[in-house]
């Protein structure tokens, strides 16, 4: 693999995960909503990530084999927590309102997660730009 190869692998890796972060920021917002039905309530989404094959690059994009990139965002399954409030404005005829079912807890870690895999990615970038560096300074002497 080329070292320009290593930052197009780490930088869309960086793409993701800030999709992923995002995502994880976005679900801890929308936490505490309330809905009168299930389809109406708030439904926490997730990232699918999916590995370039060889066979996928797209040269247009600037992807190489062995990067990763967001196959599509899909909302979690969960079932929703219900609770009886017949005051609030959003309860349904017998009462109930539902709540999403965002769990505060996975999202910290599923944050401090994207978190890590950032940094690790930086850290690949950086050690492939003194790599290059050091090569050109080989180069000159």
């Amino acid at each position: 693999m080329k070292l320009d190869d290593i930052m197009t692998v780490a930088g869309a890796a960086l793409e993701a995960n800030t999709v992923r972060m995002n995502l994880a920021v976005s679900n801890i917002a929308n936490a505490e909503v309330l809905a009168g039905n299930e389809a109406e309530a708030f439904k926490a989404k997730r990232a699918v990530f999916r590995t370039i094959l060889e066979s996928e690059v797209d040269k247009r994009r600037g992807e190489v084999s062995g990067g990763v990139r967001i196959q599509e965002v899909i909302e979690d399954t969960t079932s929703h927590t219900v609770s009886f409030d017949p005051n609030h404005p959003d309860a349904n005829e017998e009462g109930y309102v539902y709540l999403s079912n965002v769990n505060a807890m996975n999202e910290l870690v599923e944050m401090t997660a994207a978190a890590r895999s950032f940094e690790t990615n930086v850290e690949a970038l950086n050690t492939a730009k003194q790599l290059m560096l050091r090569t050109v300074e080989l180069l000159k002497k």
